[in-house]
């Protein structure tokens, strides 16, 4: 691969590394997270009706004083009453008791409520104090043991920033703009890695999509430095480390020769042999017997003198 795509890669595989990092502390530090949110809230739920409480305390106590100032004033009218010294002015102090006596029972029963308000909401602040304090304590507890644990995978985070910040600054602008698009659009799985399903044909797939890919995506990032994307996903592909060339590209098969070619080359023979002229010495190599000839004739033998004639 060429320059740029070494880069992207390695850019890569760094923010891989360090979300992997930064995943382990939010999955450890969620519990704590949790907690802190539980605790929050209950102090806020405790800190709203502990005003409640005020307010209603605070109203309770103002019909209370009214009550006593009614009650005080019934008093002194009826004190007035018992020194009227005519029976019209005894029957005004006793209206005006009566009237006393009707706005005081109405206070009477708004200070009733008002209690009763009271105590609901002192039973709520109760639960609340009591739950806020258990959550503190899970809190407590947690962060105690979540704590070391806590520090070290931030001392890890922290340990793989510079490699991460090393591997951004070395990618050329275009292509990291688009290596920030996508690794937005996936959650950080920006690149994916070339896939050859089966070892014996020139077939090439997406690792994340597992969509298949045109035959030559191999030769463009090998032997280019331009940014091929995945035509499914659109991911940014690279050649994995366990995908080289001989692995990846198929080597051509060599042609098998016939066997008596093979053993032709074995006697070392330069030509094929004419099968014409084989045939004539295999008719030449062939001996022909001929008939044996005719015994002569008794006869013949006698009339020449007895003598038997010469063979040829």
């Amino acid at each position: 691969m060429g320059p740029t795509n070494v880069a992207l890669v390695k850019l890569f595989r760094a923010d891989q590394n360090l979300r992997v990092a930064q995943e382990r502390y939010e999955t450890a530090a969620r519990s704590v997270r949790i907690l802190e949110r539980k605790v929050n809230d209950l102090t806020t739920r405790l800190n709203t009706f502990q005003q409640t409480l005020r307010e209603q305390q605070t109203k309770a106590a103002t019909l209370d004083l009214d009550l006593k100032t009614r009650e005080a004033h019934i008093e002194k009218l009826r004190t007035q009453q018992q020194q009227a010294k005519t029976h019209k002015e005894y029957q005004a102090f006793l209206t005006e008791i009566n009237t006393e006596k009707v706005d005081r029972n109405k206070i009477e029963e708004d200070a009733i409520g008002a209690l009763e308000v009271v105590e609901r909401t002192q039973g709520e602040v109760k639960t609340l104090q009591g739950q806020l304090g258990e959550e503190q304590k899970r809190l407590a507890d947690v962060k105690g043991q979540l704590g070391g644990k806590l520090s070290e995978l931030q001392v890890e985070i922290d340990q793989l920033k510079p490699a991460r910040d090393e591997a951004y600054a070395a990618v050329p602008p275009r292509a990291l703009k688009e290596f920030e698009r996508l690794a937005e659009r996936f959650e950080g799985e920006a690149m994916s890695p070339l896939e050859k399903p089966d070892r014996r044909t020139e077939e090439y797939v997406c690792g994340a999509c597992q969509m298949a890919l045109v035959v030559d995506v191999y030769n463009r990032l090998h032997s280019r430095d331009d940014l091929v994307m995945c035509t499914s996903c659109g991911r940014l592909l690279y050649i994995p480390e366990d995908l080289p060339p001989e692995v990846a590209v198929n080597k051509a098969k060599e042609v098998r020769e016939p066997r008596e070619k093979k053993a032709s080359k074995g006697k070392g023979v330069g030509a094929a042999i004419n099968r014409q002229s084989s045939a004539e010495d295999v008719v030449n190599s062939v001996t022909i017997e001929e008939d044996p000839a005719p015994a002569p004739d008794s006869s013949a033998t006698e009339s020449s003198g007895g003598e038997t004639p010469a063979q040829p």
